[in-house]
């Protein structure tokens, strides 16, 4: 069985806010196949002004607190950005890509099946740096 890579329907540059932008993010997180015990939670970080672009930065902060531990040693990032052509018709939609924290791979969500096991490679590899520190 071949796996179909879940999408959504992104926003138009010219309907684009903060907001919105911060909204689909986590529409996106939620075609995501990740365990319900993970809990996340997105913000929106800056604005960057480019020549043929402009560029909204997020970040997705998650964890798995448990009843014994509510507050977890360790978490990890997912850093979106969404890209809107200053060039391209403003009725396209946005460009989104996000990296994982302590890599420099760029993910495109149309092009990727995002895995849990990523989330967790994070936390355990700084638990293990905190150990040996």
């Amino acid at each position: 069985a071949e796996y179909v890579i879940k999408n959504i329907q992104w926003t138009t540059g010219s309907s684009f806010t903060v907001e919105r932008g911060r909204q689909q993010i986590e529409e996106l997180i939620s075609t995501w196949e990740v365990h319900e015990s993970w809990l996340h939670w997105s913000e929106f970080l800056h604005e960057e002004e480019l020549q043929y672009s402009k560029r909204y930065h997020y970040r997705v902060l998650w964890s798995i607190p448990t009843r014994r531990k509510p507050i977890p040693r360790a978490t990890a990032s997912v850093y979106f950005v969404i890209e809107i052509s200053k060039i391209k018709p403003a009725t396209l939609p946005v460009e989104v890509f996000f990296t994982l924290e302590s890599s420099r791979l760029i993910h495109r969500p149309e092009q990727c099946r995002f895995r849990e096991k990523w989330l967790k490679d994070i936390i355990e590899n700084k638990i293990i740096l905190m150990e040996r520190l």
